[in-house]
């Protein structure tokens, strides 16, 4: 089977659409994978750096106000569709998926004016502006999130399969995971990440409910600060006098171990991606959220309270955060063992552990249907 896989802009697009691909592979070694994407986008670097072939076109988002821009990016997207069929014509796939972000647009398009079939899938509760619009010309449409399908109008195409997480996620033990970081395994553990790149308001919060945890030895941190921050964020500790070398906090720059940070922790605090959302489901892992607001479409707030709705998070909007609201939460939840626990079994009951399972099965079905 040849398979052409697109989408861009971010990695909220990009990992999901490696992740089929290695799903794919995995299946059947024979598939032949080609990934278009936006020749300058992130994408560029981290596909071929996967080990998978690469074509890139044109593009670039429209803005969001009429301009001598908004021209340019058209003229930059009917070029698009030129590269796009240029690609089809050599490579003849047999299925193109698109995971959203603009570049998905010409890529998608063009495959379904050319009869060969296309799926979609979207990672967020409240769907892109590019695969609502693509929605119509494609074959399927898999969603991660129930509530993204109200946001379709054509529910017969719609599939739910959720998010392919790694396969390690809730598969490593307490123990292992708290072995991993030197913690103790049956004391009440955080995990705080605002992502690679760091969250400036989660950080000043965290550090004002760290000033009150440095009075309970008992309660254990994993905080990933994001290493744009991390270097402030130590300064703030010397500054207020906090010890943040302590044998139960773990205060770093990035996390690369997260199947086994879940494992050992019992509240997670961050921002609300799709990706992470999907992980802390399939760990059945209560959390306090506070979605990134920047986001296109406000679309991590619609994340939230999908979670929210199911009884399995808590949201604070970064509008309203601070050390004293942040502190309010965090103590609230870690005193009651009890209702956690009831959160974390509230986002198990949402996991899709078998979604890349799924969507490989609906990517074969489709291209020979």
């Amino acid at each position: 089977m040849r398979v052409i896989l697109t989408g861009g802009g971010t990695g909220g697009h990009i990992y999901p659409a490696l992740a089929i691909a290695q799903g794919l592979l995995a299946r059947d070694a024979e598939t032949q994978i080609l990934y278009v994407g936006i020749r300058d986008g992130m994408e560029a670097r981290l596909v071929p750096e996967a080990g998978l072939a690469f074509a890139g076109i044109s593009g670039k988002g429209l803005p969001r106000k009429l301009s001598l821009d908004m021209i340019k990016v058209l003229g930059k997207s009917v070029k698009a569709l030129w590269e796009t069929k240029n690609i089809l014509r050599e490579f003849h796939p047999d299925l193109v998926v698109g995971t959203g972000g603009y570049v998905s647009g010409p890529v998608v398009l063009t495959a379904s004016l050319f009869n060969i079939p296309t799926l979609l899938h979207e990672q967020n509760a409240l769907p892109g502006i590019t695969n609502r619009l693509l929605a119509r010309v494609v074959r399927r449409v898999m969603v991660t999130f129930p509530e993204s399908i109200a946001h379709f109008g054509v529910k017969k195409k719609l599939e739910l399969v959720g998010l392919p997480v790694r396969p390690e996620i809730g598969k490593v033990s307490r123990e292992i995971g708290a072995k991993h970081f030197g913690l103790r395994p049956d004391r009440m553990t955080l995990l705080v990440t605002g992502g690679s790149r760091g969250a400036r308001t989660l950080n000043q919060a965290m550090t004002t409910v760290l000033e009150y945890l440095a009075q309970h030895s008992n309660i254990q941190v994993i905080w990933a600060t994001g290493k744009i921050t991390y270097g402030e964020t130590i300064e703030e500790f010397e500054k207020r006098g906090i010890s943040w070398k302590r044998p139960g906090w773990r205060i770093l720059e990035y996390l690369n171990d997260m199947p086994e940070a879940l494992a050992c922790s019992d509240l997670y605090i961050g921002r609300a991606g799709a990706a992470s959302l999907a992980e802390l489901m399939v760990a059945g892992m209560p959390s306090l959220l506070i979605p990134y607001p920047y986001a296109a479409e406000n679309h991590q707030e619609h994340n939230a309270q999908a979670l929210v709705q199911a009884g399995a998070a808590r949201i604070i909007l970064d509008s309203e955060l601070d050390g004293g609201r942040l502190g309010k939460e965090v103590n609230e939840l870690i005193s009651k063992p009890t209702l956690l626990a009831k959160m974390g079994a509230a986002a198990r009951t949402l996991a899709q552990p078998q979604a890349l399972n799924k969507i490989v099965d609906l990517c074969k079905a489709t291209a020979w249907h």
